[in-house]
């Protein structure tokens, strides 16, 4: 069987981990072999990283440059050590957020230049797409709401992107539909604004459509 590569993305709050979790377990149950792995992050080198770009583990502003060549590292790594490999042994690989994530976030909201993340992108994933790229669209305010939600027992806080002003977050989530627009055989949009069981059947529902 080949490996198929399936990223989910979407604004902050949008629900990717608990659908990624419920999409695997599907597949599971139809003896499909998956890897469940997250950008930043899925590696040792990766998670450091990761607590680095979301988590201020140097306390030091990062630059915006800086800020993208630390995550394009993480996802070299990432294919490398992981990705690949899965799919050159016929498994499937779901990953909470990818190249696009470069793009809307570098891109449309800190406006860096789309050709040229499209190229560093590019160069970091050996030049493999994602097979499927699964976009949970959510109102920005409502993910906010999940996010009080999320931290209101306090054993968590906000992230360095989280703290990001609003307006930092429409220019996110439009850069996404734009991103959609511009490769819509790879990207289907989900709304996410409906209960997890709705969205985790729409996303079977097109998982089955396009691959299986």
């Amino acid at each position: 069987m080949t490996g198929k590569f399936i990223t989910f993305e979407g604004p902050e709050g949008s629900g990717k981990s608990t659908q990624i979790k419920r999409l695997a377990e599907k597949l599971d149950a139809q003896s499909v072999k998956v890897v469940c792995t997250r950008e930043p992050g899925g590696t040792a080198t990766g998670e450091a990283i990761r607590n680095i770009l979301q988590h201020d583990a140097v306390d030091e502003p990062l630059c915006d440059r800086a800020e993208l060549l630390l995550f394009t590292a993480s996802r070299a790594q990432l294919m490398e050590g992981v990705i690949l490999p899965a799919l050159g042994r016929g498994e499937w690989v779901l990953c909470d957020r990818f190249i696009d994530s470069t793009i809307a976030y570098q891109g449309y909201a800190r406006g860096m230049l789309i050709d040229t993340l499209d190229r560093i992108n590019n160069f970091a994933i050996n030049s493999r797409k994602p097979d499927l790229t699964l976009l949970l669209d959510l109102d920005i305010e409502r993910g906010f709401e999940r996010l009080e939600e999320r931290y209101a027992d306090g054993k968590g806080s906000a992230d360095r992107f989280e703290r990001e002003a609003r307006d930092f977050h429409h220019r996110v989530r439009d850069g996404y539909h734009q991103l959609a627009q511009r490769e819509p055989a790879r990207f289907r949009v989900i709304n996410s604004d409906q209960p997890i069981e709705d969205v985790s059947c729409a996303i079977w529902n097109v998982v089955k459509e396009v691959l299986l």
